[in-house]
């Protein structure tokens, strides 16, 4: 470990480091000064940095800095150990225990926030918030339409419900196109709790299968063929590293681009979220994307696909200066490119609990089934943060 490494080290170690926007404030060790470095650009305002234009220690400080605070511990033959950590093995058997009980208390909270829209002829019909609970609810239970009604019952004997809808009306509503905009909202709103938590998110897309077939034929050697191919949908979603929290969500068809659904996701999150970092995978390398997160003072780690060059013409500055930044600093670009394994790990978790195909038929109701189940995720989270993380949710807040 060279010289300058190893000060940068004392420098983290024992001095107050802080951020503000994209770059960092480092104070010196001999003086009452202080020296701005900008990561990204690998800059420090510092006489060494200018009279030698290489990494000097305050830069070393920051990466030190980071390296500690995303758990990875340096040692003096700069080899890296993984941390580990611990399950808080008593309160996740509390949150399991009262899973269910705390699941309807929040989603009932959550649902007193709909507005009801003004019906001015036709059938009265059920309110709004009594039909997404049941909607929701049912996609938690992970039971039939009829078999879930026992649960309905329970529901509204506590008092969630002001009226038990009947199974035909809750196939209804998942076909109405009101209750997807609802859904999204709420998904959003069960993620503010952990706000002060979550401050690097991860983004990337799933498909969830569904049970209807698309045929098509096939021709091959002269030979006509009717083939079978099962049908799915797209769900692309951005979560905390940290608790898995999914902070915004989309749907859409199974051929949609990952890319241009970047921009709705980090707009969302960053409305309720301080976003220090994003990570996420090759396809959504593009410099509109890399230029949005940097808007919001956050630091892009998007992996580059094989032929990325800076020397494209269409390629812009940003998109080069960060394609540069990966090549000379690719150590340190997947320390935290890696944080992008906790969204597999997200659609890992809704699909073993909430289930990985879809019962609906007509695509609306597939997309509001597919955005019930995230939004059950995310209640679930919010229920284990209660006991691990001592949080008290609050929603519909004003700021």
């Amino acid at each position: 470990m060279e010289l300058r490494q190893v000060k940068g080290s004392e420098i983290a170690a024992n001095l107050k480091i802080r951020r503000e926007g994209n770059v960092w404030i480092v104070p010196s060790q001999t003086s009452s000064r202080e020296y701005i470095v900008n990561l990204f650009l690998q800059t420090c305002a510092c006489p060494d940095f200018d009279s030698n234009r290489t990494k000097c220690k305050h830069i070393y400080a920051v990466e030190a800095h980071l390296a500690k605070e995303s758990g990875v511990i340096l040692s003096t033959d700069q080899q890296k150990s993984r941390s580990t950590y611990k399950q808080d093995w008593p309160a996740y058997r509390e949150a399991q225990i009262n899973e269910k009980a705390k699941f309807q208390l929040l989603l009932y909270e959550l649902c007193r926030g709909i507005e009801e829209p003004l019906q001015h002829k036709g059938r009265h019909r059920l309110p709004l918030s009594d039909m997404v609970f049941a909607s929701v609810f049912k996609v938690y239970s992970t039971l039939s339409c009829c078999r879930f009604m026992s649960y309905l019952k329970e529901a509204h004997a506590k008092g969630y419900l002001s009226k038990i809808p009947s199974p035909n009306s809750i196939f209804d509503y998942f076909q109405m196109k009101l209750m997807t905009s609802h859904v999204r909202h709420l998904i959003i709103e069960a993620s503010r709790p952990l706000s002060e938590i979550e401050r690097d998110f991860a983004l990337d897309s799933s498909g969830l299968s569904t049970s209807r077939y698309a045929r098509w034929i096939e021709v091959k050697h002269g030979k006509t063929k009717v083939v079978s191919k099962q049908e799915w949908i797209k769900v692309h979603i951005m979560c905390g590293v940290k608790t898995n929290i999914v902070t915004a969500a989309e749907v859409s068809g199974p051929n949609a681009g990952d890319s241009p659904r970047l921009k709705p996701l980090v707009l969302a999150t960053a409305n309720n979220f301080v976003i220090d970092e994003v990570s996420a995978d090759k396809a959504y390398s593009s410099e509109d994307n890399l230029k949005l997160i940097q808007s919001k003072s956050a630091m892009p780690y998007i992996d580059f696909r094989s032929n990325a060059t800076d020397r494209n013409r269409r390629s812009g500055s940003t998109w080069k200066r960060m394609y540069n930044f990966y090549q000379y600093n690719q150590e340190w670009f997947y320390e935290h490119y890696h944080k992008r394994s906790n969204v597999e790990s997200t659609f890992s978790m809704i699909k073993a609990k909430f289930g990985g195909s879809l019962r609906s038929k007509t695509r609306t109701a597939q997309y509001n089934e597919a955005l019930c189940k995230i939004l059950c995720h995310n209640i679930c989270v919010v229920i284990q943060s209660i006991y691990e993380l001592g949080i008290e949710p609050a929603f519909w807040k004003e700021e």
